[in-house]
């Protein structure tokens, strides 16, 4: 390798901009997030490990208020949950969109006021929804015909409960045809073109104990454009006006989602929030005043956004191999603890911590524990040349979408979460047990 390939190599390895604003470079190649560091989280806890940065989360939370000051800002409690968590959101001024009985009982159990919560679910069980009207979540989030008469009923005739539409409009957006939910094709909401979702808004106003509070739409995830948003915008609006139109009402509520894309790895584009806010308030009002609509009052769902770039995945090494001209890199950990790069072919940029390299860096594709060809945490990257057994790696914006997609395989355990903030550490979910597990297996 030349002086300039070395070059910019080190530069690369030196590249923190997908990390924590916390994160800080130590002696001997250490690095610390939340005024900790990495290593000694990794001998503290074990690995694998994941690490959150609660002044992270609690910076991007209110750079989400400033940006929408006049919305109502709900996180997506999909992308992680935790009682801690909970809190945050709840001392940040956030409300909650929840997807399951789970989700919903672990946040008013931890204190979160239920009236401040949305429910959602292209399938609600019994369950979902007798929980949600026991507990009085605020807002349920209608996604199919069927769900409407199941819901009247579950309310009874003494009840009264706030729902809102979920529409599909048509506008195809987003990082993997897996996770587009704009358009037509798929299992959510109920179609614009068609006609399902003012039909579906003719019913709830045939039943009295549904309050038809506004329209919902969610197009996609990992979206990096405003355009699509504010597309969407104009089709909802042109909704609301014909919702007005054919049935006299003026829905007060627009819930526009979330999605809300972020970087992985150094260089890759993210959603600009102050161009989005913008751009959405501008259409807001200049689509109402068109329609001579009442400007309804404004709502997103971010999830990602706001924990993702918060969270550092932290792995040991356990083997290393060379499989004809690809080099292989084994950690404790894998497809059971991040099943992303499989599912959606997600790019992650690890990182050797705990101890400097001058060794050329060279392309390494990082792989799991599991018994899978596709457990890949990530594939080609560039590794200093002496990665060995026992080296740590780190792997940042690690905290959506990892330990609420944990699964149970091989019988490994989930990792733990442990929080970092202004210099400590403390664990947040404790580790799956091996006893945990026996415990859970009552055959004989």
């Amino acid at each position: 390798m030349t002086v300039a390939a070395l070059s910019e190599a080190a530069a690369g390895r030196d590249d923190l901009s997908v990390w924590p604003a916390s994160t800080s470079r130590l002696r001997h190649g250490g690095l610390s997030v939340g005024g900790v560091s990495l290593t000694e989280i990794a001998e503290r806890f074990d690995t694998p490990v994941y690490v959150l940065d609660e002044g992270e989360v609690r910076a991007r939370c209110r750079t989400y208020r400033d940006a929408f000051p006049e919305a109502d800002v709900l996180y997506a409690a999909k992308a992680f949950l935790s009682r801690a968590m909970v809190r945050w959101m709840d001392e940040e001024g956030f409300g909650l969109d929840v997807c399951s009985a789970g989700e919903l009982e672990l946040a008013v159990t931890s204190g979160f006021l239920p009236e401040r919560i949305t429910l959602h679910g292209n399938a609600k069980s019994p369950r979902d929804i007798a929980t949600a009207l026991r507990l009085g979540v605020g807002r349920i989030v209608i996604d199919s015909p069927s769900e409407i008469a199941r819901l009247a009923a579950a309310v009874g005739p003494d009840g009264r409960q706030k729902v809102l539409v979920r529409v599909v409009p048509g506008v195809s957006a987003g990082g993997h045809e897996k996770i587009r939910t704009g358009t037509a094709g798929q299992k959510f909401g109920l179609s614009l073109t068609d006609g399902s979702a003012q039909h579906a808004i003719a019913r709830i106003l045939g039943q009295p104990q549904l309050e038809p509070a506004g329209l919902h739409c969610h197009i996609g995830s990992q979206i990096t454009e405003v355009k699509p948003y504010v597309a969407a915008l104009r089709r909802m609006v042109g909704l609301m006006a014909r919702i007005r139109d054919s049935h006299g009402i003026v829905l007060p509520e627009l819930n526009m989602g979330g999605g809300h894309g972020i970087a992985y790895r150094p260089g890759e584009p993210a959603l600009d929030l102050t161009a989005l806010a913008r751009r959405l308030r501008t259409e807001l009002l200049e689509s109402c005043a068109a329609a001579g609509l009442a400007v309804p009052r404004l709502a997103i769902e971010p999830g990602r956004a706001v924990v993702g770039p918060a969270g550092v995945a932290l792995y040991r090494v356990l083997a290393v191999k060379q499989t004809g001209d690809r080099g292989f890199v084994a950690v404790d950990g894998g497809m059971s603890d991040n099943p992303r790069p499989a599912l959606y072919g997600v790019r992650y940029a690890p990182r050797l911590v705990g101890r400097s390299s001058t060794a050329p860096d060279r392309t390494a594709t990082v792989v799991g524990r599991h018994c899978e060809a596709g457990d890949i945490l990530a594939a080609d990257v560039q590794l200093p040349g002496d990665v060995h057994p026992g080296d740590l790696l780190a792997v940042p914006v690690a905290g959506a979408y990892h330990l609420s997609m944990a699964s149970g395989y091989n019988l490994v355990g989930r990792p733990p979460v442990v929080a970092v903030h202004e210099g400590t550490a403390r664990l947040l979910v404790r580790r799956e047990t091996l006893e945990d597990i026996r415990h859970r297996d009552i055959g004989g």
